[in-house]
């Protein structure tokens, strides 16, 4: 069964991702219950993550059932099973969120999206370094930002300031509250040839509080990725993405010029846009057109074009 729906997919999925070129990409999530699995290809390796769930076998019988799976994972997308890296993973996270380390293996590797070098790690964090999610979401930042003022908050590994600067930002800003991903964000922009201090910043910063210190029409463009919830013991308050998220966008709505865009993401399944409460009449859903094929019914995330009043 999981052998003729994974051949399936891969058929489909790995046939557009050549003809588009490329080499990073979604394979499966989920798609049987009795195999609760997601699995992306990073270049030449495998993610594979397992979710945790109840099942009646014991920890040998698991084992040998996961070992299994992998035959057949190796088998259909021709690859070896030394490049197939096993990351266990539940679907809600806990008070670290992204932050949380699971392993230590220093499995990084460098992959391509878009003509641009990223570094991943398939084995130690709980995601990989690369939202494969949001592939067309930065291709629209990168045609946007030239001569723009950049923002980047909840900017993870920063992948969306590399397509800012490769678009000709006239500056970018970064703003994370893990140094650890702050300087994997750095790392990507050397990777680039796009590390400039002179134009581009990284902020080790809580957004909220850093909002508070922006004075008004800073940026040009802003990109709002936020975890769905954080009570991080580095932050003042907690984060409630579905509670804070009106007051976070007109906090950065202030520091954005007249005519200046925001894009909005949340994974957070249940959410709501308030938009009565959001400061500007231009709110455009762009969930849809910011979902790649390997997504398509897959995907629960929003995702919005907010545009500030001239």
């Amino acid at each position: 069964m999981f052998r003729n729906r994974l051949s399936k997919v891969y058929r489909h999925v790995g046939k557009q991702a050549r003809r588009q070129g490329i080499t990073c990409y979604r394979v499966y999530d989920h798609d049987l219950p009795e195999f609760p699995f997601c699995i992306e290809i990073y270049e030449e390796n495998i993610y594979l993550a397992e979710y945790k769930r109840r099942h009646a076998l014991s920890e040998e019988e698991h084992e040998q059932w996961l070992e299994d799976c992998i035959v057949v994972i190796s088998e259909i997308l021709e690859m070896p099973a030394d490049n197939v890296y096993i990351k266990q993973r539940q679907r809600k996270q806990g008070r670290l969120g992204q932050y949380q380390r699971v392993a230590t293996e220093e499995a990084f590797f460098l992959a391509k999206e878009a003509g641009l070098t990223f570094k991943v790690n398939l084995s130690d964090y709980l995601d990989t370094g690369l939202f494969l999610d949001h592939r067309i979401t930065r291709g629209m930042v990168r045609e946007a930002s030239k001569d723009k003022h950049v923002l980047n908050l909840f900017c993870y590994t920063a992948s969306f300031s590399v397509y800012a600067a490769a678009g000709g930002a006239a500056s970018v800003t970064s703003v994370d509250l893990s140094k650890t991903y702050l300087k994997w964000g750095e790392d990507n922009m050397v990777l680039n040839n796009l590390y400039d201090a002179n134009k581009h910043s990284y902020v080790h910063a809580d957004v909220k509080q850093y909002l508070d210190s922006l004075k008004p029409g800073s940026f040009d463009l802003v990109i709002m990725d936020p975890p769905t919830f954080s009570n991080s013991k580095r932050m003042v308050d907690f984060l409630d993405i579905q509670r804070d998220h009106a007051e976070l966008l007109n906090k950065t709505l202030q520091a954005v010029s007249p005519g200046g865009v925001i894009y909005f993401s949340t994974n957070f399944r249940r959410f709501v846009l308030e938009q009565e409460k959001i400061h500007s009449s231009s709110i455009k859903d762009i969930t849809k057109a910011t979902t790649p094929f390997d997504f398509q019914g897959k995907l629960f995330r929003w995702c919005y074009k907010i545009e500030k009043d001239r």
